[in-house]
């Protein structure tokens, strides 16, 4: 049945408002359907019906609802869009790769807010990976939303399975129909050029023109069907793996187990058998003769590196593998800083899909700055700056529905308090009846803790924030109006602080400025509060310094501070300090580095028992990130990071929790552990480790400037380390011209290590410009431990951590230990 909001836009306006570009001709259906029969869609009714495209209401305010037309493209990759017919050049596409998630139904903040009008059951919700917005849609009837969600589910989860050598064939054959520019699925000398750079290479006219002679046995000046499969393959040869391929098989070209089982000892894998080869075999060879014989041609032996066996990363490392039955002051946690910002800390929109989109990056400890807001219900934002507001309990609805979605692990809230008693209560109110069972209300055995839970306390959540002392209580019972008009008081002047400044961005940072400075100045002489708190009430002018008066904590809201209760760390107190397991410290950046750099072995003695938060400067108005490596060098658990900002810190994060299952729970070093440990990271005793890699090809980069079709780029590989300060450095190997498809470089970094157990490992492609900076290509980022040695595949991510398939590095990698 159709939707009611669309019965009023359907009949001849809505039709003649599009125009539908669907090729006449049945090129673009063979292509769709060849790309369907590889990924075994060739017959499913919601794909088909995708490829053919509907008509959906895009949602974006209460005025801001538009009808758009969407279609599958032919490679079955990426969804096609136009606007209306008025703008016929207004076409754009988005790639699955970059899908996040698929949600159907008012599932996400922007259709809850503005798409009453449209049936549930019609609209969907699209969110991506990095920064791109949500696409909140309506279709016209529920059975064509359905479509959508199932034909994008089986979409996504086949192109999960592709194995590397499919999603290079598809690549290439996606890119094939697109130079063939006259739809006739045959290919002139000056398409294939158009496809050489359209593919990211240059390559000489005269040596292209000899190759398109060599693949042309029709002598017909055109490639079609076997002839363009010949140009393909020899267009996709790679000398490096035939030449290691040849080394081991011998004269007869093939790789019996053994040969395998010698080749896999020399990668460094000194226990595989004659049997791990034989599955070897039996997983990847194409062969089915050869795999009867356990032997492995050169194809299976491409697919083999390609695969996750012969990637970079230790597969076994993907799954949890650690011990999780450790203290949680035991593990490193990824934690995320204003959780709730999507853009920055100034004026940028705050909502609850950053809270699901960070609990889908594995984050495992979010934050919350509570403040007073209208009507008595209390709201999350950046006080005082011109950040949007959202209702506290919506966070915490947000936090019941999707704290879970990828982690099982536990979830701690990390409550930044400005709230009057009275919306404490509100908020201790919805933590209890909205998370229920799932929020932790008081310790497991009934006694006061000596050590912290596990992590084992799967499906829980904590709350982390300022407890109730004795006093305190007290004072709470004798006199709470009293506190209730100071909070009437501070509320009303921090409504008179943003009239008066609300003018350009500008001024917006110079009003704010001076207040986080005046914070950041006066911390040190603040006792018995959480730091971020004290930002909080600094920009709030200082009224409780002013008053020499505590904020007062609601007892409701205490209670529920059960093994997280927020503390203050003095330099002074970490030597000889004894163990309090439930208080947590907040540090700046600043100060976790000083302590870092003054009292090393201290500060880490003192995070064995203890978690420890750190979080950004506030004079970082754009929400940029720090270095997150130098934190974890001192053992801090909860190294906040704002997510929203993509960049080499958050390259790190994700690294540093890429394997235990990305569960967001990462076992620290057991010298981070031991309460009587040594370890200081300013002094971490000579190198023992040598890591010598040799970089040798890379395959299909991604092409930057596709305005420009001329544009090439020279691809140059960097390799960074991070660890202790003494372990940190970077080298890089020379660009190659005009070559993004398989450059060479047969270049090798060596790098000498004191303290792998900590070190992250971040292989960089750039493209070099002589004028200005390099432009970005694609990264990854491992923990050393979960390096694998030999020849490895590499496979790239964009800056928001997207997949860049098919696009690797190809590299040898060898580790000495003295």
């Amino acid at each position: 049945m159709p939707c009611p909001r669309w019965k009023r836009r359907s009949g001849g306006e809505l039709e003649s408002s599009f125009r539908i570009l669907v090729s006449d001709g049945g090129s673009q259906e063979r292509a769709a359907l060849r790309a369907l029969k590889k990924m075994d869609l060739n017959e499913d009714e919601d794909v088909l019906a995708m490829l053919k495209g509907s008509q959906f209401c895009k949602i974006r305010s209460l005025k801001w609802q538009k009808v758009r037309f969407y279609r599958l493209q032919e490679d079955c990759m990426t969804v096609w869009f136009q606007r209306r017919f008025r703008h016929p050049k207004s076409h754009h596409v988005f790639s699955l790769q970059h899908i996040e998630a698929v949600r159907q139904g008012h599932q996400s903040e922007g259709l809850r807010r503005y798409g009453g009008a449209f049936p549930s059951s019609c609209c969907l919700t699209i969110t991506f990976k990095g920064r791109c917005k949500n696409l909140d849609l309506a279709a016209s009837t529920e059975e064509e939303a359905q479509r959508w969600v199932r034909g994008l589910a089986k979409l996504r989860a086949r192109l999960d399975a592709m194995s590397q050598r499919e999603k290079l064939d598809h690549w290439i054959h996606g890119y094939l129909h697109q130079a063939d520019s006259d739809h006739d699925s045959k290919m002139s000398f000056k398409e294939i050029k158009h496809l050489l750079q359209m593919v990211n290479v240059t390559m000489d006219d005269m040596y292209a023109h000899q190759l398109f002679k060599e693949c042309d046995s029709s002598r017909n000046e055109q490639l079609e069907d076997a002839e363009i499969e010949e140009f393909l393959r020899r267009l996709l040869k790679r000398p490096e793996l035939e030449e290691i391929f040849y080394r081991y098989s011998g004269e007869d070209r093939v790789l019996s187990a053994t040969e395998l089982l010698e080749f896999l000892h020399d990668q460094g894998e000194e226990g595989a058998t004659v049997a791990q080869a034989q599955h070897l075999i039996r997983t990847y060879e194409l062969n089915e003769k050869a795999k009867q014989h356990n032997l492995m041609m050169l194809d299976g032996f491409m697919m083999f590196l390609l695969s996750p066996d012969g990637a970079v990363l230790d597969p076994t490392h993907k799954d949890v593998y650690q011990d999780m039955n450790q203290p949680l002051s035991h593990y490193f946690i990824s934690s995320s800083h204003n959780t709730y910002l999507t853009q920055s800390q100034i004026g940028g929109v705050s909502s609850t899909e950053a809270y699901i989109r960070a609990f889908a990056q594995g984050c495992r400890c979010v934050e919350l700055d509570c403040w007073e807001g209208p009507d008595g219900e209390p709201v999350v934002y950046h006080g005082h700056t011109f950040t949007s507001k959202i209702l506290f309990r919506d966070v915490i609805q947000a936090v019941r529905d999707h704290a879970f979605s990828l982690s099982p692990y536990p979830v701690i809230l990390s409550l930044e308090n400005h709230c009057g008693m009275q919306q404490q209560s509100t908020m201790a109110h919805y933590l209890r009846t909205i998370l229920g069972n799932m929020l932790v209300t008081e310790t497991l055995d009934g006694k006061i803790p000596e050590e912290l839970p596990s992590p084992e306390l799967k499906g829980k959540v904590l709350v982390k924030g300022k407890k109730q002392t004795v006093h305190q209580k007290k004072e709470a019972l004798s006199d709470p109006p009293a506190e209730d008009k100071e909070n009437e008081l501070k509320l009303l002047k921090v409504k008179s602080f943003t009239k008066r400044r609300k003018s350009s961005t500008h001024k917006l940072e110079e009003s704010v400025l001076p207040y986080i400075e005046e914070e950041e100045e006066g911390k040190e002489e603040q006792d018995e509060k959480s730091e971020e708190e004290e930002e909080g009430e600094a920009e709030a002018g200082q009224y409780n310094k002013q008053t020499k008066k505590r904020p007062q904590i609601s007892s409701r809201l205490s209670d529920l501070i059960v093994y997280c209760c927020s503390s203050h760390l003095n330099a002074m107190d970490l030597p000889g300090i004894q163990p309090q397991p439930c208080r947590v410290p907040s540090l700046s950046e600043r100060k976790a580095r000083k302590f870092i750099k003054e009292a090393g072995n201290h500060f880490v003695r003192h995070n064995t028992d203890q978690l420890c938060r750190v979080y950004p400067l506030g004079l970082r108005m754009t929400s940029a990130n720090y270095n997150p490596q130098e934190m974890w060098n001192g053992g801090c658990q909860l190294v906040a990071l704002n997510f929203q900002t993509p960049g080499y810190e958050m390259d790190l994060n994700n690294g540093r929790f890429l394997v235990n299952g990305k569960c967001g729970y990462v076992l620290k070093p057991a010298f981070l552990r031991q309460r009587d440990t040594t370890f200081d990271p300013e002094r971490p005793g000579p190198p023992q480790t040598t890591l010598i890699i040799k970089v040798l090809t890379a395959q299909q980069l991604p092409k930057l400037n596709r305005e420009k079709p001329n544009s090439i780029v020279d691809p140059l590989v960097r390799v960074e380390i991070y660890g202790v300060p003494r372990d940190c450095a970077q080298k890089e190997t020379n660009y190659v011209l005009n070559n993004g498809f398989n450059p060479y470089w047969g270049e090798t970094l060596q790098f000498t290590l004191g303290v792998p157990e900590l070190a992250l490992v971040r292989f960089v492609v750039e493209d070099y410009d002589i004028t200005s900076f390099n432009d970005f290509v694609g990264q990854f980022t491992l923990p050393m431990c979960s390096l694998k040695q030999g020849y490895r595949h590499i496979h790239l991510f964009s800056k928001d951590g997207a997949s860049l398939s098919p696009a690797t590095l190809f590299v040898h990698i060898q580790i000495k230990n003295q």
